[in-house]
């Protein structure tokens, strides 16, 4: 969360996998400059090699997890709470690393600003959550809870220490959630201020924060020694990029579009592609694991098939007509559509035409429609057929 420096050789975290240390090229001066490399001198000299390049490697693969995760909607977007200009305005993600054992300040609770244990910590939820003028009208799920866990680690570390909510509404919807903010609030001594903040700024070297308690119908005004977003969770920059490349639906918001919410929950409209975790939208890590294990059984059930069931009613490509105009590559919301090279006895390509993977193909007509030469039917469904059924009758 860029709170502290590291070194050029570091390990991504303690429980990386696998948990080997790893060399920022960016950064190397032996890399960038050919100077130093002292640490090759004091290891084993096999254990590093300047000279290794990135590599793209392809490789046939039989089905795609995707777990693109999240990221925070950016605080500086909130004029209003400081953040970026006060130092000691942070977000819940900075508090978490340094709550954290394996964090910038080995887990002891201090502001940025000056090292110093604050005394009193005021967190504001909803940051960007609930808000459609000036960021998203879902809720981020997750904020109710880990905000709860903020005061509990905070109180249990500063023991003098007040922690302070502004939020909007407790959202605990999930087992024993409710007990665990009734906790935080009756056992660790959070107060709850059921409002929203105006304005956060610096006075004397305190950060002052100005909100309202709509329960008591009061103004309130917090002098805090450091202050806590719940920013809004959102889709990872570039999510809408890699769905287009899969051929997978997103919504506005580029979350990923499960093929059913309830009886389909991992899978999507492709066929092999499935989702885990919160690339389908903001969810808390049990969520989560459950995903990736629906996930992985998913894939582990494919995978035990010599074959593999798929709709009966998919497109199909008469090569004799197929001009290679490639509408349907263009209007295939399923990437389903390849090209097949034609080639003579002498292998030479003669000319690229339309091939359907049928694997992938979900038989909904779309290249039928796109066709200009009208090369593409639907299995069951081509004129021949269509009209035999109406004269049946």
């Amino acid at each position: 969360m860029g709170m502290a420096q590291r070194k050029v050789i570091y390990t991504p975290f303690p429980q990386a996998v696998p948990n080997i240390p790893v060399i920022d090229a960016a950064n190397c001066p032996k890399i960038q400059k050919d100077k130093c490399g002292a640490c090759a001198s004091v290891s084993d000299p096999r254990c590093i090699d300047f000279k290794q390049q990135d590599t793209v490697i392809t490789e046939d693969i039989g089905a795609i997890i995707v777990a693109t995760g999240y990221q925070l909607m950016p605080n500086e977007r909130f004029g209003e709470y400081g953040y970026g200009k006060i130092k000691d305005v942070i977000s819940g993600l900075q508090f978490e690393r340094l709550a954290s054992a394996s964090g910038p300040t080995g887990g002891e609770i201090r502001r940025p600003s000056d090292g110093k244990t604050p005394k009193n910590v005021v967190f504001i939820q909803c940051v960007g959550s609930r808000d459609e003028k000036k960021g998203v009208s879902y809720c981020s799920k997750i904020c109710c809870m880990y905000t709860a866990k903020h005061t509990m680690l905070y109180k249990h570390k500063v023991h003098d220490g007040q922690s302070y909510v502004f939020y909007m509404d407790i959202r605990a919807g999930g087992k024993r959630y409710e007990e665990f903010v009734r906790r935080a609030i009756e056992h660790d001594g959070a107060m709850y201020l059921r409002g929203r903040v105006s304005r956060v700024y610096e006075r004397d070297g305190k950060v002052i924060v100005q909100g309202a308690d709509t329960l008591s119908g009061n103004q309130v005004e917090i002098e805090a020694d450091m202050v806590v977003l719940a920013t809004a969770i959102v889709s990872r920059e570039g999510a809408d990029t890699m769905a287009q490349k899969l051929g997978i639906g997103y919504d506005k918001y580029k979350f990923y579009n499960e093929y059913h919410p309830k009886l389909k929950p991992v899978e999507t409209v492709t066929a092999g592609i499935f989702l885990a975790g919160t690339c389908v939208g903001p969810m808390d890590i049990p969520e989560s694991v459950s995903m990736g294990s629906a996930a992985a059984s998913k894939v582990l059930a494919l995978f035990s098939n010599d074959q593999m069931a798929r709709e009966p009613i998919t497109a199909n490509v008469n090569r004799t007509t197929c001009n290679g105009c490639w509408d349907c590559l263009v209007a295939c919301p399923y990437s389903a559509i390849e090209e097949d090279a034609v080639k003579n006895r002498q292998g030479i390509v003669l000319k690229m035409l339309a091939k359907v993977n049928e694997g992938v193909c979900q038989g909904c007509g779309v290249c039928v429609a796109a066709c200009r030469s009208k090369s593409i039917d639907l299995r069951g469904y081509t004129d021949e057929q269509v009209y035999a059924a109406l004269a049946a009758f």
